[in-house]
């Protein structure tokens, strides 16, 4: 089921997401309904406060629905390692139309769990590192608004209130 994305400034997306300790059908559901709902809205990945679930869950596929295998669901993660630094442009679906530059890591290893509750390790590089990064975040409330430049942050907010005046936020 494709669900309804929630959009800054709601107070869930700046909350930390409850750590998930029941590993079962409803959380299997979740797990489908996010990656159905990334899909449909093009998006690489999305966490479970962004559609009003204040869990420790989020997908990610790079491919965007193109190769299976690149389908990952992540549960209770963290960031193990990090390495590098990188200065590129990342979206949000949370933040339609906006677009900005970030410093990401360049490399990052998680440990986490995926959806039957067995722990792993994996390591992320390029874009699969930039999205582990953006949706462990979304997990621990942080917003990249919040990492882009004071500048920039100003002129997106500034945005965003015009957007909300004019009814199409």
């Amino acid at each position: 089921m494709i669900l309804k994305i929630i959009k800054y400034p709601d107070p869930i997306l700046s909350q930390p997401g409850e750590p998930v300790t029941e590993f079962n059908a409803e959380l299997r559901k979740l797990v489908a309904d996010l990656f159905e709902t990334t899909y449909a809205n093009q998006g690489v990945g999305l966490a479970a406060p962004q559609v009003g679930v204040s869990k420790r869950v989020t997908v990610i596929d790079v491919s965007m629905g193109k190769k299976p295998k690149d389908k990952l669901a992540i549960v209770n993660p963290e960031i193990t390692f990090s390495e590098g630094k990188v200065y590129e442009e990342e979206g949000c679906l949370s933040f339609p139309d906006i677009r900005e530059k970030v410093v990401r890591a360049a490399k990052v290893r998680i440990r986490a769990q995926d959806e039957k509750g067995k722990w792993f390790e994996m390591d992320g590089e390029d874009l699969l590192a930039r999205a582990m990064q953006h949706e462990i975040d979304h997990l621990d409330g942080v917003l990249f608004l919040f990492r882009m430049s004071a500048l920039k942050r100003s002129l997106n907010l500034r945005k965003i209130r015009k957007m909300q005046a004019d009814g199409e936020w």
